[in-house]
């Protein structure tokens, strides 16, 4: 994956680098993560995903919360990348472009749909075989052994996982487990949906001003509200670690 600079907080190593070169490292295959707050606050009691951070090759500091809380009590700072602006340099990407070798995980038929459109439309060459319908996973024990078996058939370069978080990490760490060579693996959730417009459109202005979890409140805020309320926690856990693993 080549040197680069990370941080480590909560015993998680975030990379600090731009989002242009987190793409270039990804082209070498390898996992990447881009942790909320809502799920940085249960590190603790699913022991599972944490592990699954863990064995991440790039951590994507997404949590402008995170960053910010970082970033007023400790000297060494954190630069954030979110994970819209993340898949927005990937999929600008002249290289990533001409290979057009994805599989996609979505987690039902509409959203499917979407994407493969809104990534024809920008240049991509997909055909439905580049979607692959997720099941109900049950959240204790990720594994897909369908899932595996098409990736080993198909070798697709990249692998984009659009389900939820706390889901997609375990499945992630599960591929990167289990196959027998090394794509990069993606794990940026519904963060696709606010390019298709499934979801709230985020201007980057707003992204950049950390303003993203505004955006998703007011679209919907019986989902967003509750959780981003309850990652309010983030902060005693991270004075209480700051570096250090939860124990």
């Amino acid at each position: 994956m080549g040197t680069q600079k990370k941080i480590t907080i909560l015993g998680i190593d975030f990379i600090d680098a731009r989002a242009l070169e987190v793409v270039d490292q990804l082209k070498s295959g390898g996992f990447l993560v881009v942790p909320s707050a809502p799920g940085l606050i249960t590190i603790q009691r699913d022991r599972e995903y944490y592990q699954s951070l863990m064995e991440a090759d790039l951590v994507i500091p997404d949590s402008g919360y995170m960053v910010l809380l970082w970033n007023l009590f400790h000297k060494e700072k954190i630069s954030r990348i979110s994970g819209l602006e993340f898949l927005i340099a990937f999929f600008a990407d002249q290289d990533v472009k001409a290979t057009s070798n994805f599989l996609l995980v979505n987690p039902r038929p509409q959203e499917a749909e979407a994407n493969l459109t809104y990534l024809r439309s920008i240049g991509f060459t997909l055909n439905n075989t580049a979607s692959y319908l997720a099941p109900l996973y049950n959240s204790a024990r990720v594994i897909d052994e369908v899932l595996l078996a098409l990736i080993e058939a198909q070798k697709p370069k990249y692998v984009i996982i659009n389900v939820g978080g706390g889901i997609q990490e375990k499945l992630g760490a599960y591929l990167k487990r289990n196959l027998t060579y090394k794509p990069g693996i993606i794990c940026t959730g519904a963060a696709i949906a606010f390019l298709t417009g499934e979801q709230a459109t985020i201007p980057l202005w707003a992204d950049k001003l950390f303003l993203g979890w505004l955006f998703r409140c007011i679209q919907n805020p019986k989902l967003y509200v509750p959780r981003y309320f309850g990652a309010l926690k983030l902060v005693t856990l991270m004075l209480q670690y700051g570096k250090n693993a939860p124990v």
